[in-house]
C-alpha cells in the first residue's frame, strides 16, 4: 500500500484540528486509505501507472477530511501527484517552490468563463520540454471560485478548460452546475488531452468503483453478488 501526498495531507490536517470532523457520516468506521467502509475497501486495486504529467491538488480546508473527496483516487493512480491547503494570505512554500521547478508546466485547470480569451490552453500550448502539471482547485463550486480569484500567484500560469460530453456521474453529491465534476473526472480528462487515454479509462473505471462502493456504504450495503467492476478494473490494471 503506497502511502502519498493525499493520505499525508490528511493526516497533517487531522493532527491541527482542535474538534473532532463531525460532518455526515464521520463517526463511521472507514478505510484510513480509501476512506470506504472496511467491507467495501478498494485498496487491494490499486496500482500506480506511468504518465507524463503530475497533478497539484489545492484545497479549500477541510476538503481533504471529507470521506467523499476523489482526490485520493489521482493520488493512488499517478506518482507524480502533490497536494496542500489553501491559502489566501500565506500559500506553502513548498507548493511555491514547485511551481517554480523548470521541469514542470503548470496549468490550471477552470472553466473558461471564469477567464481571458488569451490565456486559454489549447493542445499546441503544451511544451515539449517540460512535463504538464495540472492544478486542480479542490473545493465546493463556490470555494474554488474563490481560490481562482484570490491565488495571485496562479495568475501568470495558463487555464485549460473542458466542456465534458456528458453531465457527472458523481451521485454521492449534487453539483451546483450542471457541467461541474468531480475532481477525479476533471483529472481524467486532463489525462485525456495529453492522449494518456488508457491512463484516463483507469481513472473513470476506479472512480466509479468508488462511487458505486460509497453509495452502498451510506446505505449499509455489501457488494452485489454478481459485482463485475473489481473484475473489469483488475483486468484493466494488468494492460
Amino acid at each position: 500500500m503506497r502511502i502519498h501526498a493525499l493520505h499525508k495531507l490528511y493526516q497533517q490536517r487531522l493532527a491541527r484540528s482542535t474538534r473532532p470532523f463531525l460532518a455526515r457520516g464521520g463517526r463511521i468506521k472507514r478505510c484510513i486509505n480509501c476512506m470506504l467502509l472496511p467491507n467495501l475497501c478498494i485498496c487491494s486495486i490499486k496500482k500506480t501507472v506511468h504518465s507524463r504529467c503530475a497533478f497539484l491538488i489545492l484545497m479549500y480546508d477541510d476538503k481533504i477530511l471529507k470521506p467523499s473527496n476523489t482526490g485520493r483516487l489521482i493520488a493512488d493512480l499517478i506518482p507524480d501527484t502533490f497536494a496542500y491547503i489553501w491559502s489566501r494570505t500565506e500559500p506553502e512554500i513548498k507548493m511555491l517552490t514547485l511551481l517554480k521547478d523548470p521541469q514542470w508546466q503548470p496549468i490550471v485547470i477552470f472553466p473558461e468563463e471564469y477567464c481571458s480569451p488569451e490565456n486559454l490552453l489549447q493542445y499546441n500550448g503544451i511544451s515539449a520540454n517540460k512535463r504538464p502539471l495540472f492544478i486542480l482547485l479542490d473545493g465546493s463550486w463556490a470555494q474554488a471560485k474563490k481560490m481562482f480569484r484570490k491565488s495571485p500567484y496562479l495568475n501568470d500560469f495558463p487555464v485549460l478548460s473542458f466542456t465534458p460530453k456528458n453531465t457527472s456521474q458523481y451521485l454521492v453529491r449534487k453539483a451546483s452546475k450542471s457541467n461541474q465534476l468531480a475532481t477525479a473526472e476533471v483529472a481524467a480528462c486532463a489525462l485525456e488531452f495529453i492522449n494518456e487515454t488508457n491512463n484516463a479509462n483507469l481513472l473513470n473505471l476506479f472512480f466509479e468503483t468508488f462511487k458505486e462502493n460509497y453509495l452502498l456504504g451510506k446505505e449499509r450495503k455489501n457488494l452485489p453478488k454478481n459485482a463485475t467492476q473489481f473484475e473489469l478494473i483488475q483486468k484493466m490494471f494488468e494492460l
